[in-house]
């Protein structure tokens, strides 16, 4: 359940939270065509706070509109601006915030070239998206039934809004089973990621990670994954990776915005190593967290004061 906060950004304006409506016939409600970001923004060890990759969000949610043939009415900076201004019009030291670029009512029909191109951003509080407990001692995980879909039968780049429904699909499965998560394979069997994470899998002290031609979304979590593995010392590789790869796996663990550093202690009944929260696991959280919340200022670049 979100709580109610006091504003949200539509179209260039502060409107109050229950103002902030849209028509029944919005055309993305009907057809799913739209783009959107899932940004945090955290308070850090001194006291102040900061978006996190908040320019690399942006950049990647003005990429999947230009995949699905949608132009924004606002710049980058534009957009950029209302994530800050709807931050602090909530008196919000940290949160979730989600940019959205969608398709407004008007013609209805698969083809409504001339529909009016909305922009909202929303705020909201968040936690750990899979609980407290995930990110302490791990998830139990399945593999899906569905499959992540083809690269020419959907755009798995873009963070889209349609495209979520294999996501909650896979998810809704998982649950009804008494799992926490889904992984899901690509259309060729290999694995490509769970329902809303990137997937990482450690054997032998090597780090590995499907490569972006899995349909994968190009994850900014997993990309400062990586990052921080390599200045860690430690050896990353993309690569495919097969569902019996998992179950051997020494650890597994996820990444997202919402997700954060979140560890697999599970896969399809098989315990993940020894079945808990592996090493090299926990430093690579301890140090994502040390980064976004912490002290740690080795990437002061990946930070925008809030």
């Amino acid at each position: 359940m979100v709580d109610k906060l006091q504003k949200i950004w539509m179209d260039g304006e502060l409107v109050a939270w229950d103002d902030a409506t849209v028509h029944i016939l919005t055309h993305s409600l009907h057809y799913g065509l739209g783009a959107f970001e899932g940004i945090r923004a955290y308070k850090r060890a001194n006291g102040k706070s900061f978006v996190f990759k908040l320019r690399e969000h942006i950049d990647r949610l003005f990429d999947s509109c230009k995949m699905t043939l949608i132009a924004p009415k606002f710049t980058r900076e534009q957009v950029m601006t209302a994530c800050l201004e709807t931050l602090r019009a909530n008196d919000m030291e940290e949160g979730y915030l989600r940019p959205m670029v969608y398709v407004g009512d008007g013609a209805m029909g698969i083809y409504a070239p001339n529909n009016p191109i909305r922009t909202t951003v929303i705020a909201w509080k968040w936690g750990a998206y899979l609980g407290d407990e995930a990110l302490k001692n791990g998830i139990r995980t399945k593999i899906s039934s569905f499959a992540r879909h083809h690269i020419n039968v959907s755009l798995a780049k873009a963070k889209m809004m349609g495209q979520y429904t294999n996501s909650v699909l896979a998810k809704r499965e998982a649950k009804l089973g008494g799992y926490d998560e889904a992984i899901l394979l690509d259309p060729n069997g290999y694995v490509s990621e769970g329902s809303g994470e990137n997937i990482f899998v450690i054997k032998k002290g090597i780090i590995y990670t499907p490569d972006l031609a899995s349909s994968i979304l190009e994850g900014i979590t997993r990309d400062t994954v990586i990052t921080l593995a390599r200045e860690m010392g430690y050896e990353v590789r993309e690569t495919r990776i097969t569902r019996d790869q998992l179950w051997l796996a020494d650890e597994v663990f996820f990444t997202g915005t919402a997700a954060e550093i979140t560890p697999v202690r599970e896969v399809d009944n098989r315990a993940i190593g020894e079945g808990t929260v592996g090493p090299m696991t926990k430093r690579i959280q301890a140090k994502f967290f040390d980064v976004v919340r912490g002290s740690d200022s080795s990437h002061s670049e990946w930070l925008t004061a809030l």
